[in-house]
């Protein structure tokens, strides 16, 4: 194992300057601090320490599921030691740059490169530039070809790794899928790497042998003389040609935490979790996550009640929140709502309902839900038109969402918040235009309610995005609208919805655009990401930090059009960066998917009929009902 130094702590002049220094400090409720076993020498074999680092700053990577699983399920072994690491906001990052401190774990204060293994997880493209300031800030060199057998390994895993392309020059091996199972084999393999004996080559081929395990310096890019894309090569034989993910097959027998930790400071999203499943039924064509984390998997509702309880009573939250992408497609959502209301009325607990689909809204446990507080509802229709909605199959009718506001209005509630996009593949005028609308029929429907019923004005918050295509979807294929397109298109939504009861947000075209050449980027985006790090670029993912300039000038100077890799097209047997990483969803059935999009044929969700869309290789969850 590494040899560690003298834990270092942040000077307190340091900590009495900084916004929120309490997020620097660690000894919140629940964390779990194995220094004293290290100590006092209470270990019969050394301790694997694993640094587990989410690019952004704490109140953002302490409100996210998979550090909260992996802390957990990482501690839960007698020989290793998880701890927490986060990026300073720009205040403490100025202290340490001046100071060279260097960046530590919260638990210990163990400086980065003295952990034996590091680990990101991937959220959203726009922390790419974080996770190599990281990297510097923790004495570790940003290029997995100038490390050493004294460096740590690093890895990652989480949703954007099913294109790694990118990150391909910085990160020493990429966790493809679930990773409960896939870490504890990583860990046990690494307490086999003599460093002294072993290259660090040599033990990364032998990681190659684990299901899951992409190493990306044992492959390399293959490109036409036009520059397109062509293939990724092997340089050694005994690599696999696909790397296929891997899935937690029994949800009920995998670790979930019920003793999370509790930040001493406000995070995000403050307050305790269940997850329910993993996966989507709906098959939604622009969605990631709905094609990613196939087949649908279920906890029972006996064990979620029993989590429930215990993460109450080991944290003290007075909120419940209940976790998965669609929620209201649990299929014994009734029963297990009724349990959790009855238990969170009696602990004064409020229970946290997420966003909710409109063909599956429940006002039953909605009002029940609400008799304490009135918060707001969210809907996410994500498109105007019923022609868009059947485009990326979105089986809501406009009939559906008139009614759920109706429904909304009459139990009291007031405010209520709709998601859409813009910019979706084979959109027209009319179906921008069509968002406005929708919002004023909604407003109508509160207006034609009796006078008892309208107690309270009613607010409405209408969000857009712009479309990103992502890899492995069906629209992985589109081309994305550029920036005076995103512009117009906002214009008109301002434009049209100038009422005191309409509240727009938007987000910003040239972040999204960024995003989008990152999506589907191959490794010529991994030059660009570090230049605009070079450059000052580092917590790109917040708007008063961000940059598009940046961005643009690296991408000039690799000769590298924006263009080409957001708005162009692509053919059907074009080769991508990502071929070689399988979700389990075949590119034959997303290509087929387009086709049906481009027809405005719905695609009946996976509970309805099986698609044959490759997931029932798996054979678990609502894959294994289909098996004959």
């Amino acid at each position: 194992m590494l040899n560690k130094s003298q834990n270092l702590f942040y000077p307190n002049y340091v900590l009495r300057q900084v916004e929120k220094p309490a997020q620097y400090l660690g000894y919140e409720w629940n964390m779990i601090d194995k220094s004293k076993l290290m100590d006092h020498g209470q270990l019969e074999v050394p301790m694997i320490r694993f640094g587990f680092c989410f690019p952004d700053i704490y109140e953002i990577g302490m409100s996210n599921m998979a550090l909260r699983i992996i802390y957990n399920l990482l501690n839960s072994r007698a020989d290793t030691w998880c701890e927490r690491v986060f990026s300073p906001a720009a205040d403490m990052r100025e202290f340490m740059q001046e100071l060279k401190i260097p960046l530590v774990a919260l638990e210990s204060k163990t400086p980065l490169n003295q952990f034996d293994i590091v680990g990101f997880t991937l959220q959203y493209e726009m922390s790419f530039p974080t996770i190599l300031d990281m990297l510097n800030l923790g004495n570790i060199p940003i290029h997995n070809s100038a490390r050493s057998n004294r460096d740590p390994l690093i890895m990652a895993g989480g949703p954007i790794v099913y294109n790694p392309e990118p990150l391909a020059d910085f990160i020493d091996l990429f966790m493809i899928g679930d990773g409960e199972d896939l870490l504890g084999e990583i860990i046990d393999l690494y307490k086999t790497w003599d460093r002294k004996s072993e290259s660090r080559e040599s033990f990364l081929l032998r990681c190659t042998k684990l299901e899951g395990v992409y190493v990306p310096c044992f492959y390399e890019p293959e490109y036409y003389p036009d520059g397109k894309f062509k293939k990724n090569k092997k340089l050694y034989s005994i690599v696999p040609d696909i790397i296929k993910k891997r899935v937690v097959k029994d949800l009920d027998q995998t670790f979930f935490p019920t003793e999370p930790i509790v930040p001493n400071t406000q995070i995000v999203h403050d307050r305790a979790y269940l997850e329910l499943f993993r996966g989507c039924p709906r098959g939604c064509r622009f969605c990631q996550a709905g094609m990613i984390y196939r087949p649908v998997r279920e906890r029972t509702v006996d064990l979620l009640v029993e989590q429930a309880k215990h993460l109450i009573e080991s944290t003290g939250y007075g909120e419940l929140g209940l976790l998965s992408l669609s929620t209201g497609d649990y299929s014994e959502l009734k029963q297990l709502g009724n349990y959790l209301l009855d238990y969170c009325a009696e602990q004064n607990v409020s229970l946290s309902l997420p966003s909710l689909r409109l063909d599956s809204f429940s006002f039953d446990l909605m009002s029940k839900a609400g008799q304490t507080r009135k918060s707001g509802l969210t809907f996410a229709p994500e498109a105007g038109s019923q022609r868009l909605r059947d485009i990326i199959n979105k089986d809501i009718r406009e009939s559906d969402l008139l009614e759920a506001a109706r429904i909304a209005f009459n139990g009291g509630w007031n405010r209520l918040k709709f998601y859409f996009m813009l910019g979706l593949p084979f959109e027209n005028t009319d179906d921008v235009f069509s968002i406005p609308e929708l919002a004023k029929k909604v407003l109508q429907v509160y207006a034609d309610l009796p006078s008892e019923h309208r107690k309270r004005k009613p607010q409405l918050t209408i969000s857009t995005s712009f479309f990103i295509p992502k890899a492995w979807t069906p629209f992985q294929w589109c081309s994305q609208i550029d920036q005076a397109q995103m512009l117009e298109k906002r214009r008109i939504l301002i434009e049209n919805m100038r009422l005191r009861t309409i509240n727009y947000q938007w987000h910003e075209p040239d972040m999204s655009v960024v995003q989008g050449f990152i999506a589907r980027g191959d490794r010529k985006i991994g030059k660009v990401i570090e230049e605009v790090w070079c450059d000052g670029g580092w917590l790109e993912s917040w708007n008063e930090l961000f940059n598009y300039e940046r961005w643009e000038k690296a991408m000039n100077k690799y000769n590298l059009s924006i263009d080409y890799y957001t708005s162009r097209q692509r053919s059907d047997d074009e080769a991508f960066p990502w071929d070689h990483i399988s979700c389990g969803v075949s590119k034959e059935f997303l290509w087929s998917e387009y086709l049906k999009a481009e027809s405005g044929e719905l695609t009946a969700e996976c509970r309805e009929q099986c698609h044959q869309c490759g997931a029932l290789q798996f054979m678990t969850g609502l894959c294994a009902t289909h098996e004959n």
